[in-house]
């Protein structure tokens, strides 16, 4: 089979195609699926750039597992002996590593069935965003209806599934983006829109009671004038050099105002529940561009820049 390998940490070109064997079952809770679409997200370059935390996982000085992707849509061709909840033929999407490639065997309990009134690429687009979206609003920020809450990088993959979920939720929503995505984004249910390169949020009088910043591009301390008294600052992305993870140390015991981040937990659970509001055209994801497989060195090369609105995309099939 096909697949996007990596054999050394560097730029986008260390990225090249290559024929390697085709996965099998190996655990009877795993299914065999035939990739159509993967997308391409920050943790996969951070992988692929050999970022240090990232290392400490996937080998020091090269990868140890040279696939990347973490999400996946496509046709099961084969079921293990203790898969329950699908069969040879269905359309699904979910979590899986290693997923710029051709075939990969997936977990069942990882996967849900695809919405029917969306494509195999909305599908990949799905999963690791808008699950980490969902766990930071619901799990982490425990939103409320009526609350205020403005999301940092709105129009990015987690953030403009950060803004219709926390409207799906019942919360006025002000979204930070730039100039070329403000009006998309209050097409998406933002009730406020700011542009972040003529203007700093936390020179407003106004008080917001979640902050969630899906980019990673602020801090708690920054922040945290713009938090009502029991606000809550939310990061997404602890791998970042310019947030200090010792600031969620120190805020979680600052006054009634928390900083937390998590680490989204893949789940057919919510996956579900997200197939379902999509089925409901209640959320609906963004795909700024698909590229084929071949086309990986340039995928990265957009992912990296860090000017995307919605998701980046791969068309394996």
């Amino acid at each position: 089979m096909r697949a996007a390998i990596y054999s050394s940490y560097g730029p986008p070109e260390v990225m090249g195609i290559k024929d390697i064997e085709q996965p099998s079952i190996k655990e009877q809770d795993r299914v065999l699926i035939r990739v159509q679409s993967a997308s391409v997200n920050t943790l996969d370059y951070l992988y692929r750039k050999g970022y240090l935390p990232t290392r400490l996982d996937n080998g020091l000085t090269k990868p140890k597992n040279p696939i990347l992707g973490i999400d996946v849509a496509g046709t099961i061709e084969a079921v293990g002996e203790n898969v329950r909840k699908f069969k040879v033929g269905d359309h699904v999407f979910g979590s899986c590593f290693g997923s710029h490639s051709e075939y990969v065997t997936p977990r069942e309990n990882l996967l849900s069935h695809i919405p029917k009134n969306i494509t195999f690429e909305e599908a990949a687009a799905i999963p690791c965003a808008a699950q980490t979206a969902l766990q930071a609003l619901r799990d982490v920020a425990q939103i409320k209806i009526g609350q205020r809450i403005l999301i940092y990088g709105a129009s990015g993959g987690v953030g403009h599934f950060a803004v219709q979920l926390a409207k799906y939720y019942g919360a006025e929503v002000t979204a930070v983006c730039s100039t070329s995505n403000l009006d998309w984004v209050k097409q998406l249910g933002a009730d406020y829109v700011l542009d972040y390169t003529k203007e700093d949020f936390t020179n407003h009088k106004n008080k917001y009671d979640v902050i969630l910043d899906a980019v990673g591009k602020r801090t708690f301390f920054s922040c945290l004038r713009s938090l009502t008294e029991k606000g809550v600052y939310i990061t997404e992305h602890l791998f970042f050099p310019k947030f200090q993870p010792f600031q969620v140390m120190i805020g979680s015991f600052l006054g009634n105002k928390k900083a937390k981040t998590h680490f989204t937990k893949p789940n057919d659970g919510d996956l579900a529940f997200l197939s379902n509001i999509v089925e409901q055209e209640k959320l609906k994801p963004v795909i700024e561009k698909s590229y084929s497989l071949e086309q990986i060195v340039e995928a990265h090369r957009h992912i990296e820049s860090g000017h995307t609105k919605g998701k980046i995309v791969l068309r394996v099939r």
